[in-house]
């Protein structure tokens, strides 16, 4: 079978198409032919050694989706032919999933139906299960409640979007003006350019009392000071990440007058994976749900994948598709 592999940590150049054997799974792994699989900066992280180095060689690539192909000797609960997506991020993160076929532990997947596009799937797992973990998780944002989503075009940005419409919320997010229009379609009520004069005016503005009732931050160093701003009393902040890991906070007084909760999340923390996949599943399958794939890669164009999800801009996910 063909697998993008790195032989050794770098840049986007270490990545080859490798003909290698068809793995087999453990006990409590499946072995999945591969349709899709997410294209995510974490990707990039582990391919150049940012992140905690790995075995060498290595096949990169966390989110996938597919059908069961092989069941390990344990495994309960999956058949050959069954359609699955899910993500390795997490505690011991797996990857692998820039191949034709790859081996996931079993608590890295669900099913999802067969109305769902795989390739959205195979995109769906880091940006929808962040955003359901952030949201439901942490937040939990409840109907007719607030929710500002900072960066609504990003991956997690536009699933969060409609995640907060699903449940029923009022959703104000960020974007360039060139998102504003599909964003609206996936569910927002206002959308506002984050380059805009007294953004935080405007964000007060559109909620319907005296702030927010949630805020979704995936850039706190940008914005740590304006969540607290924008909050009503009592609102919940959920950080998700940040460019500078010191931002600083001198909203100390705005944030304790108002009772304001922050709370800052990883994906690699989440206790069991297979609660916000399946969440995600269900609103796929129901149609609440989409992931925008902005462009659909082969493996043998995985190099220019990482580049465009780091340097890019676009409205959604990238996505290598087999």
């Amino acid at each position: 079978m063909q697998a993008v592999r790195l032989h050794e940590h770098g840049g986007r150049d270490v990545l080859q198409v490798d003909e290698v054997e068809r793995p087999s799974p453990g006990g409590h792994e499946l072995l999945v032919e591969v349709a899709a699989a997410g294209v995510n900066p974490v990707d990039t992280y582990f391919r150049d050694g940012s992140y905690p180095p790995v075995e060498l060689p290595f096949s990169p690539g966390v989110d996938v989706a597919g059908e069961v192909a092989g069941v390990g000797e344990f495994v309960e609960g999956f058949e050959v032919g069954d359609r699955v997506f899910g993500t390795g991020i997490g505690n011991n993160t797996h990857q692998g999933a820039y191949a034709e076929y790859a081996v996931v532990p079993e608590d890295r997947l669900v099913a999802v139906s067969d109305g769902v596009d795989l390739a959205e799937a195979g995109a769906a797992g880091v940006v929808a299960g962040t955003a359901w973990r952030a949201l439901v998780d942490h937040a939990a944002l409840d109907a007719a409640e607030d929710a500002l989503i900072h960066g609504g075009s990003g991956g997690v940005g536009h699933a969060a979007v409609q995640i907060a419409d699903a449940v029923s919320a009022r959703t104000i997010t960020t974007a360039a003006p060139e998102y504003h229009d599909a964003l609206a379609e996936l569910g927002a009520g206002t959308v506002l350019d984050y380059g805009r004069e007294n953004l935080d005016e405007a964000i007060v503005e559109a909620a319907t009392g005296d702030g927010v009732d949630v805020v979704l931050d995936h850039r706190l160093d940008d914005y740590l000071q304006l969540d607290a701003e924008v909050a009503t009393t009592g609102g919940r902040v959920v950080g998700i990440g940040e460019n500078d890991p010191s931002p600083g906070f001198s909203a100390v007084g705005a944030a304790r007058s108002k009772d304001v909760s922050y709370q800052f999340m990883s994906m690699f923390n989440t206790p069991d994976l297979r609660v916000p996949l399946r969440g995600v599943a269900h609103l796929m399958s129901t149609g609440d749900l989409s992931i925008e794939l902005a462009r659909r890669y082969g493996l043998d164009e995985a190099a220019e994948a990482q580049r465009a999800v780091m340097a890019d801009s676009f409205l959604g996910k990238l996505v290598i598709e087999l």
